[in-house]
């Protein structure tokens, strides 16, 4: 299929409406088959349970084209699995794992002239969602729910390669223990918004939100996960129920072992030894790693001897590996690329 006209060095990591999208109905207590679709607006009821009580989840995840022309989409059946536990929770219907995947593979091939070439350092973002959409005005969970796929080509997270970045200690928390903190719900993400917004006016490009119980205990940003190399490079991941289940930072847990031979910890990381740590880094699928310098700490830094030049070196060989695998040029461990063309 011939590419659209795009100048895929320069997009940014933003929006763009392509020609098609998957969508399927739950209706009398079963999904329908599910279509392709052109149209990307959507109406729905005014009192629908989406607006008024914020019942919808959803995903995110890449297709690549390889260094061999194929595109491939990466661990789809992780985001398929982890959408169905943000259901459940919910009390929403849960989309089956083996549709999901396909799905995905659909509005992939259906869209595969917006998928970036190899080498242009843009990729094939892909969203999955769904929200109840029946009207609903006491608090209770829909009837009936709409899922659907949209994609759109996006650019690197960071033009010209990932700086460190600074980050500030929330004085804010981002979710209750027992809450939903470890899916991945709309409601979430809106609690975060305040606090992000005050951070970047305050310079700072993230935060690092504690345990909500003690404030003693390291958890997540606002949408990626943490990661630590010590100073003997271990790799160390913050362990709690309420972090996102990140796929990136367990891709990365298993690159680090397997690939470059590291001890791997994931284990609960107390606030205060955070300056006896080498690298930091932030994980998740739109920048893969986003390195961190400096942490404040109400006005109290704390600097990682890897510096604000560059990423890590460690935090760079996990960065290169997983790239390289997610891209087609490093052979993949078992299961994790699915070729989609």
């Amino acid at each position: 299929m011939e590419k659209k006209d795009i100048d895929w060095g320069n997009i940014g990591f933003g929006y763009m409406n392509t020609d098609f999208r998957y969508v399927s109905y739950y209706r009398n207590g079963k999904w329908d088959e599910g279509a392709i679709v052109k149209d990307s607006d959507i109406t729905l009821n005014e009192c629908a349970c989406v607006f008024q009580y914020a019942q919808t989840i959803f995903e995110g995840l890449k297709a690549y084209t390889t260094e061999d022309g194929h595109i491939v989409c990466f661990r789809p059946d992780l985001n398929a699995e982890r959408m169905k536990d943000s259901a459940a929770r919910l009390e929403m219907p849960q989309f089956p794992a083996d549709r999901f995947v396909e799905a995905v593979k659909e509005v992939v091939r259906a869209n595969e002239a917006y998928v970036p070439p190899h080498g242009s350092g843009a990729t094939l973002y892909i969203r999955p969602y769904m929200m109840g959409i029946n009207p609903v005005i006491g608090v209770k969970p829909a009837e009936e729910y709409m899922f659907r796929i949209f994609v759109t080509p996006v650019g690197p997270y960071f033009k010209g390669g990932a700086k460190p970045i600074v980050i500030k200690v929330s004085d804010y928390d981002r979710a209750a223990p027992h809450g939903t903190g470890h899916i991945k719900a709309g409601l979430n993400y809106a609690m975060s918004l305040y606090p992000i917004v005050k951070a970047h006016e305050e310079g700072f490009a993230e935060n690092m939100y504690l345990d909500a119980a003690t404030r003693t205990k390291v958890e997540e940003t606002g949408g990626a996960n943490f990661i630590f190399i010590t100073k003997d490079n271990k790799l160390v991941t913050p362990k709690s129920d309420s972090i996102l289940p990140s796929i990136t930072r367990r891709s990365i847990m298993v690159v680090a072992e397997k690939y470059l031979g590291m001890q791997v910890e994931h284990r609960e990381v107390h606030f205060d030894e955070l300056s006896e740590f080498a690298e930091c880094g932030l994980c998740g699928t739109a920048a893969v790693i986003s390195p961190v310098g400096k942490i404040n700490d109400h006005g109290k830094e704390i600097c990682f001897p890897s510096g604000m030049e560059e990423m890590g070196p460690v935090t760079k060989k996990l960065y290169d590996t997983l790239t390289g695998i997610q891209m087609g040029e490093i052979e993949a461990p078992e299961g994790w690329i699915y070729r989609i063309s």
